[in-house]
This record gives structure tokens, C-alpha cells and sequence, in this order.
């Protein structure tokens, strides 16, 4: 099994990841530029658990692991930020803190709806206050 901590900001991730089986340790960066980060994940071999901290940018990320059948972790971002003692954020150390955690156990993962989930929020809310807009509403909530 690979276990990742994956810090994510717009143009770039930084990875730490470690194989269980064999002890190897790799981190890398990876542009959000072309399809990079598309063949790094779908070219993992085995089972692979990711995990990244909340932010407002992570959903496509989110929705490319589970295209390709990825399994990934949210986690609260000030207990993160609670496990570790330097005040001074870096992007490898980041992503190797959230490694950490995950290996440990100790990972602060948060609740995510999946993509399909997500989709139906919106009808539920129009449902709830009465949506007026008609047909065009129900056929896209499929009701």
C-alpha cells in the first residue's frame, strides 16, 4: 500500500509518499499543468490512500482520486496545524506532516461528500424552500 500526504495550492502540489511494503520514501512537486498530475496518480500500482488538508480548491482534486478510484482523506486544517510544533509553513514539510499522520493514525480526517452527493445539494435545498422553477428544476434533480 502507498499512504500520501499531498499539500495543494493553484499551480502546484507537493507529495510525500511512502511505500509500506518496502520503506521507500519519495517526495516530489507536481505542476497542475497538462495532464501531470493525471498519469502520476492513474500510474500507482496497488492500493493508494491519500490524504490532503481542507481548502476551497481542493474539489477537482478531489474528483479526479475518485475517477480514478483513489482513496483519499480530508483533514481539519487547524488540527493539522495543532500537530505541528514550527510556526513556519514550507510545502514539503506540509506535505510531510500530513504523511506523518496518516502513517501515525493520528490523521484529522473530516467527513466529504462524494461528487454524486455534492451534485444533489442544491435539488435538496430547492425541494426544501419550495423551488419555483418548475420542470426545468425536477428533470435536472431527476424528480
Amino acid at each position: 500500500m502507498r499512504i500520501m500526504g499531498v499539500d495543494l495550492h493553484a499551480r502546484q502540489q507537493s507529495v510525500a509518499m511512502l511505500d509500506t511494503e518496502t520503506g521507500e520514501l519519495i517526495e516530489k512537486t507536481l505542476k497542475h499543468e497538462g495532464d501531470e498530475v493525471r498519469k502520476f496518480y492513474s500510474a500507482l500500482p496497488g492500493q493508494v490512500l491519500v490524504g490532503i488538508e481542507a481548502t476551497g480548491s481542493m474539489h477537482w482534486f478531489l474528483e479526479l482520486l475518485e475517477e480514478l478510484g483513489i482513496e483519499r482523506q480530508v483533514g481539519h486544517p487547524a488540527k493539522i496545524r495543532a500537530a505541528e510544533p514550527r510556526k513556519q509553513k514550507h510545502d514539503r514539510r506540509d506535505a510531510a506532516l500530513l504523511l506523518k499522520l496518516q502513517a501515525e493514525n493520528r490523521f484529522p480526517a473530516i467527513w466529504m461528500p462524494s461528487t454524486e452527493l455534492r451534485d444533489l445539494r442544491p435539488c435538496c435545498c430547492m425541494v426544501i424552500n419550495g423551488c419555483a422553477c418548475g420542470r426545468a428544476c425536477r428533470t435536472h434533480c431527476k424528480l
